[in-house]
């Protein structure tokens, strides 16, 4: 099950949703649904971590130090997403955040298609 990321790319790929739903709900003033959300979304990313930590015990032999790296970004892309979300609760300001969930996420997904149980797209 674990020599393909089938079941990280869609654990990440749901929560991006869920994240965008969480921010839907918080800009239109659902406090409720939005905290239902945001208490499934969380679930998603200890499933993201969970299923990342795995794969990188299986494949980080292929390449460790950009297996690390593209691991230490899915975790800045969850603490972005989470500081995002906090912040917008809170009516604070979440431009820096939302520069370094960008930055993170475009790094992190060029490192994951790039790496070898990845698409190939840039071998």
């Amino acid at each position: 099950m674990f020599d393909r990321t089938d079941a990280h790319i869609t654990t990440w790929a749901i929560a991006i949703i869920l994240f965008v739903i969480a921010l839907f709900l918080l800009k239109s003033g659902n406090k409720k649904a939005t905290k239902i959300v945001q208490m499934i979304l969380r679930v998603f990313y200890l499933l993201i971590i969970a299923t990342g930590v795995t794969l990188f015990a299986r494949h980080s032999d292929f390449d460790p130090a950009l297996y690390g790296f593209k691991f230490l970004g899915g975790i800045v892309i969850i603490a972005m997403m989470e500081m995002v979300l906090v912040r917008t609760n809170l009516n604070k300001k979440t431009g820096i955040f939302w520069a370094i969930l960008i930055i993170a996420f475009i790094v992190t997904f060029y490192l994951g298609a790039r790496l070898p149980i990845g698409w190939n797209w840039f071998a």
